[in-house]
């Protein structure tokens, strides 16, 4: 089983959907502990992305994934803008002249598209952002990969590492970003960053797997 690019379009407008209908809850968290604009700018910014989507649904993997990563650049208020602009850049790297995705394929891409963030924002593990979601994604995804589990199950576990990586940041004191000025008090609030991100790969585990 492979991940064609028509699949990585879906993945692509289900993000943006999911995003828009999460707006709100994003805005709530992150006005716990931010500047309540990180659902706003997600949206936003994913809005834009599907409008430059016809202009790019024949090209490679590779280069959609870059063009997704430079209109959140410029599109993205907030520190959300410079991260996400960087995950789909790194991946797009990993992903360039490739019409499809194996498996190890993807877990590249995401890797390096971590990596990027963990350069980008000078985050760690455990520093309440969304590398807390990451880091458990892609590692669960290696662990399958050696394992030789099933594409379908790879992605699951992925997705549901981030989500318990999403949860483990809510007794985190943040040390990185706005919510890091808060000190003690940023603890007992879910991260909005990790959140968007487990969003994400839930979205291309949905998307992926067929429900």
């Amino acid at each position: 089983m492979s991940i064609a690019r028509d699949k990585v379009l879906e993945w692509i407008k289900a993000s943006a959907d999911v995003l828009a209908e999460n707006r709100d809850y994003l805005i709530q968290l992150d006005a716990a502990i931010g500047d309540a604009d990180h659902g706003a700018n997600m949206d936003r910014g994913f809005k834009a992305v599907m409008a430059k989507m016809p202009e790019i649904s024949d090209k490679d993997i590779g280069t959609i994934f870059k063009t997704v990563g430079m209109v959140l650049l410029s599109t993205v208020g907030g520190a959300g803008g410079p991260l996400y602009g960087t995950f789909f850049l790194q991946a797009g790297m990993k992903t360039a002249r490739k019409l499809e995705l194996g498996l190890e394929d993807w877990a590249a891409a995401l890797e390096s598209a971590l990596n990027g963030v963990i350069m980008r924002g000078k985050a760690e593990l455990n520093d309440k952002t969304m590398v807390d979601a990451l880091t458990p994604a892609v590692n669960a995804l290696k662990q399958a990969i050696e394992a030789n589990l099933p594409m379908e199950q790879a992605l699951r576990l992925s997705a549901e590492a981030a989500r318990q990586g999403m949860e483990a940041t809510i007794p985190l004191v943040a040390r990185k970003g706005r919510a890091s000025y808060l000190g003690e008090r940023s603890a007992g609030h879910q991260d909005p960053g990790a959140t968007s991100s487990y969003l994400l790969l839930k979205a291309a585990a949905d998307t992926w797997t067929d429900g």
